[in-house]
């Protein structure tokens, strides 16, 4: 990882199109201004980690309700004995 101390105004860029300026310092708190090309994906790190999380849980929880309802269809064909 690449670790850069910048200030107020300045800028980092990235690549030819994408250029990062700090806006503000607030303590422990940094803005940041993002200037990319549309088509450039930019995303919050935990909001990507959330959302992978939540389908997970998802597909884990779609699995389940599968398996109970082929459970309930197999019982539901057994002959009493």
């Amino acid at each position: 990882m690449l670790v850069l101390t910048r200030r107020i105004g300045e800028r980092v860029l990235i690549g030819d199109d994408v250029e990062l300026t700090v806006l503000d310092v607030k303590g422990d708190t940094v803005r940041i201004g993002v200037q990319a090309p549309r088509e450039t994906r930019i995303q919050r790190a935990e909001l990507v980690e959330a959302v992978g999380k939540e389908n997970v849980e998802a597909a884990a929880a779609q699995s389940d309700a599968g398996a109970e309802n082929a459970l309930k269809r197999a019982l539901a064909r057994r002959t009493p004995s």
